[in-house]
Formats: structure tokens, C-alpha cells, sequence
């Protein structure tokens, strides 16, 4: 915006996506808006058209870019390393594009060969071993096709499976809902604020540290974002139904001094 170049950012056209579709316009991006039960492949379909349609758009392509994974390796790796005081035991992350997967995934093996790289995705949505993608909530996780930074891109489904591969020792997942309550339960327990994506992680590191094995180890879980980017999310349907009670969209303010100071109480609703 600063520098007057024109941006167009795509996304899909679901609920979840308001508070992106907001910041993108109110920067002064403009935002198209794909069918979503097309999924990534309609998405890059319709990147791909545009480009030829206009040869003087600049594509990123993070889901392509070998520089996703190799920044990731050259920069984050070693910034995890030096803040975890040089002992990685287990690392933990999300397959979005996979880059940073694959790239600190990469630099932890090459300082510490036993670190053990899981990759998460939604159990909705386990593209990585060979499922079908289907409908999920974990926003962030699994655009419906596998990771091109990953070993077993190009692999036919029945080809691949849940075994190690590649940088990846462990294929995890995590259901959206199990993704929802460890974000209610992290928020309320230990004042963190953390969108889907995060809570799943969280949630897969709770299990990895409960076993016999990982005692003492040293957990790395990247948290990609705060929880305030998804207030159209399930995730805040229970204080979104509040909130719309407390404050009723359209509502003129009370302009009658002869009303009650307190107007509202959200223990009492709770109560109710």
C-alpha cells in the first residue's frame, strides 16, 4: 500500500475469512473471493488464468517457491535452536504450504539428527497419508493438496501412508473440534489467545508430551497466530451469541437518563 502497487489477494469465500477480507480492504488490497468447495486446485486454477490473462502480475506462489522452505531453514531453524538453548527434542508444526515443515524441519536435523519432526494436519483432511480432503476448521492447515516441499509430492494417494518419509517422522493430526476446545482451555488456563491452527498444535503437543518417552524433552510448537483474527470463527460462536445479545447490532445507544446505570451484566447472562 505504501509503495502503490496494486495487490489482489484471493481466498475462499467462507465465513472465517472476514476479518482478512477487512485488513486486505482497509490496506486498500483488492480481495477475490473463490468458490471453496473447489479448494486449493480451484484457487491456483484461477491464479494461474489470471496470470496468463495479465503477464504483468507477480505471483509469489508460496505453496511453490523453493525460498518458503529455504528462508525457513536459513533463518527460523536457527532462531528456534538459539531460543531453545541449543536442545530441540521434538518439533511441531502444521502443514499449511509445508515450508516451514520442511525447512526447520531441515536445520534441526542437521544440528540435532534425533529431533523429531510432526507435521499436523486436520483429521478431516489428511491429504499427507492419503486420505481424501474433506470440510474442516483448522484455518491455515491442509489447502487439499500436498505439500510440493514435502517428500511424497507427485505420489499417487494409495501411495502414500502414515509411516516416516522424508524430514517428517511423525504425520499427526488434529480434529477442528479438539482444535476449538484446546484454544478455549489455553486461553482461559494460561491467558493465550490463539487461533485454530494454534490450538490443534498445542493440542498435539499436550499428547506428545504425555508419553513415557518424551520426559524431560524439549517441545518446540509454532503458534502462527492470535485469536483475535477469528471472531467469525466457531471458535468465538459462544461470546459472538453474547455479544450479539449485549449489544444488538442497529441498536440505537439509550438516550434515557431515567434507565438503570447498569444496562448489562455478562454474569447474568451467563447465569441464564
Amino acid at each position: 500500500a505504501a509503495k502503490g502497487y496494486k495487490c489482489i489477494v484471493i481466498m475462499p469465500k467462507v465465513r472465517p475469512m472476514l476479518e482478512r477480507y477487512l485488513i486486505c480492504r482497509q490496506f486498500g488490497a483488492e480481495v477475490h473471493l473463490f468458490n471453496p468447495s473447489l479448494g486449493a486446485p480451484g484457487a491456483l486454477k484461477y491464479v494461474k488464468d489470471q496470470l496468463a490473462a495479465n503477464p504483468h502480475y507477480w505471483w509469489p506462489n508460496q505453496l511453490g517457491n523453493p525460498d518458503n522452505p529455504a528462508v525457513h531453514e536459513r533463518t527460523t531453524g536457527p532462531e528456534i535452536w538459539k531460543q531453545a538453548g541449543g536442545a530441540v527434542d521434538y518439533f511441531i508444526h502444521g502443514i499449511g504450504t509445508g515450508g516451514c515443515v520442511a525447512g526447520v524441519g531441515k536445520y534441526l536435523k542437521s544440528v540435532n539428527p534425533k529431533c523429531r519432526v510432526i507435521a499436523l494436519e486436520p483429521t478431516e483432511a489428511r491429504v499427507h497419508t492419503g486420505a481424501s480432503p474433506k470440510p474442516h476448521g483448522v484455518v491455515g492447515w491442509a489447502p487439499g493438496v500436498h505439500s510440493q516441499f514435502l517428500d511424497g509430492f507427485g505420489k499417487a494417494p494409495e501411495e502414500l501412508s502414515d509411516a516416516p518419509r522424508g524430514v517428517v517422522d511423525e504425520w499427526g493430526h488434529v480434529a477442528t473440534s479438539e482444535a476449538v476446545a484446546t484454544c478455549l482451555q489455553v486461553t482461559s488456563a494460561e491467558g493465550m489467545m490463539v487461533g485454530p491452527s494454534s490450538g490443534a498444535a498445542i493440542k498435539y503437543a499436550f499428547d506428545v508430551a504425555a508419553r513415557p518417552e518424551a520426559k524431560g524433552s524439549t517441545i518446540v510448537v509454532v503458534l502462527p497466530s492470535h485469536g483475535i483474527r477469528y471472531v467469525a470463527h466457531p471458535l468465538w460462536a459462544a461470546v459472538n451469541a453474547e455479544a450479539n445479545e449485549a449489544l444488538p447490532p442497529g441498536e440505537a445507544p439509550c438516550s434515557d437518563k431515567e434507565q438503570p446505570i447498569l444496562l448489562w451484566a455478562s454474569e447474568e447472562y451467563k447465569k441464564a
